[in-house]
C-alpha cells in the first residue's frame, strides 16, 4: 500500500508563491510517475501538473505553464510543487497522485492509483 500526505497549502496574496509537498511512502517511490490535480468548489478535480519516475519528463496544464514547478527528490521520496505569481482562480484543494503502471497520458487522472488527502490552497485578491 502507498500512502501519500500532502503539505504546504495555505493563504496567499494574489501574485504570491507557495510550495507544496507530497511525501510517499509504503512502496518504492521512485518508480512511480507523479501528479498534481486540484479541485475548486463547485468544479471537476483537473490536471495540474506531471513527472515522469525519472524526473526527466514534466507535463503542464496550460493554466499554470510558466507558472508552476514540478520536481522530485527520489532519495527522500518526495514530490513538490513550487506556485509562483499566484491568481484568485488557482484556488482549490490541491491532490498528490501517484501510480507505477506505464501510461502514454499522465494529465489525465486515470493514471493514477493513489491518491493523498489533499491540501488547501487559497489566494485572495
Amino acid at each position: 500500500q502507498v500512502q501519500l500526505v500532502e503539505s504546504g497549502g495555505g493563504l496567499v496574496q494574489a501574485g504570491g508563491s507557495l510550495r507544496l509537498s507530497c511525501a510517499a511512502s509504503g512502496r518504492t517511490f521512485s518508480r512511480f510517475h507523479m501528479g498534481w490535480f486540484r479541485q475548486a468548489p463547485g468544479k471537476e478535480r483537473e490536471f495540474v501538473a506531471a513527472i515522469s519516475w525519472s524526473g526527466g519528463s514534466t507535463w503542464y496544464a496550460d493554466s499554470v505553464k510558466g507558472r508552476f514547478t514540478i520536481s522530485r527528490d527520489n532519495a527522500k521520496n518526495t514530490v513538490n510543487l513550487q506556485m509562483n505569481s499566484l491568481k484568485p482562480e488557482d484556488t482549490a484543494v490541491y491532490y498528490c497522485a501517484g501510480g507505477d503502471v506505464v501510461y502514454s497520458d499522465y494529465t489525465t487522472d486515470h493514471s493514477y492509483d493513489y491518491w493523498g488527502q489533499g491540501t488547501q490552497v487559497t489566494v485572495s485578491s
